[in-house]
């Protein structure tokens, strides 16, 4: 029987996993941050879906404009871990699917998560309806994608479910959904990766 990855992501907080998945994606989420408010002037909020142990949030939340920032996630011991290290921080833990925020926010920031989803376009869909302020940019980075060859593997390694697309795929997804401005581009590749896919688009 298939898994949950908020079961797989709870149990990885359990034995400190948390802590790796911290240090593997930093380089690309420190390119996906400074993408969001590089040439920002004004106060912004922001949200992390499928935030782990809320190590992004954290990270944010030291930049001179952010005003507010929330991380969500399904896997109550991630909830349980960001809530234990950073006690003062704003921490839920729902279904992706279900959670709205009290108000909405500049920038939605998600990383290896919308991948886990079977139909990725209803959470984009849900985040662009109840999470997003008109104009607001949601920027999503994964490493499973089709032109990564070495991640194919990984549902049955995990035994749980991910949706494999391509680059143009997911660009297609995002334009779909009505987003605007669609941008894919690639960071951090190497001699045996292609780099992590990053998705923005902005809300109309």
């Amino acid at each position: 029987m298939e898994r949950k990855a908020t079961d797989i992501f709870s149990e990885w907080a359990e034995i400190g996993k948390d802590a790796g998945m911290e240090t593997n994606h930093a380089r690309a989420v420190d390119k996906m941050l400074f993408h969001l408010v590089n040439s920002r002037t004004s106060p912004f909020s922001f949200i992390d879906a499928g935030c782990g142990n809320g190590w992004v949030v954290r990270k944010i939340r030291k930049h001179d404009l952010c005003e507010n920032a929330i991380g969500v996630d399904g896997a109550v011991e991630m909830i349980r871990k960001a809530k234990k290290i950073d006690e003062h921080g704003d921490y839920f833990h729902s279904d992706l699917m279900e959670w709205i925020p009290d108000q909405k926010v500049d920038f939605v920031h998600s990383m290896e998560v919308i991948y886990y989803f079977k139909q990725p376009e209803k959470l984009i869909f849900h985040i662009i309806k109840n999470w997003l302020r008109s104009g607001g940019v949601i920027i999503m980075g994964m490493d499973y994608y089709d032109e990564n060859l070495k991640c194919h593997s990984w549902p049955t390694d995990l035994n749980t479910c991910m949706k494999l697309l391509s680059k143009n795929a997911w660009v297609d997804l995002f334009n779909d959904c009505g987003l605007t401005k669609v941008n894919a581009f690639q960071t951090n590749a190497s001699y045996d990766f292609p780099g992590t896919l990053v998705l923005t688009g902005i809300k109309r």
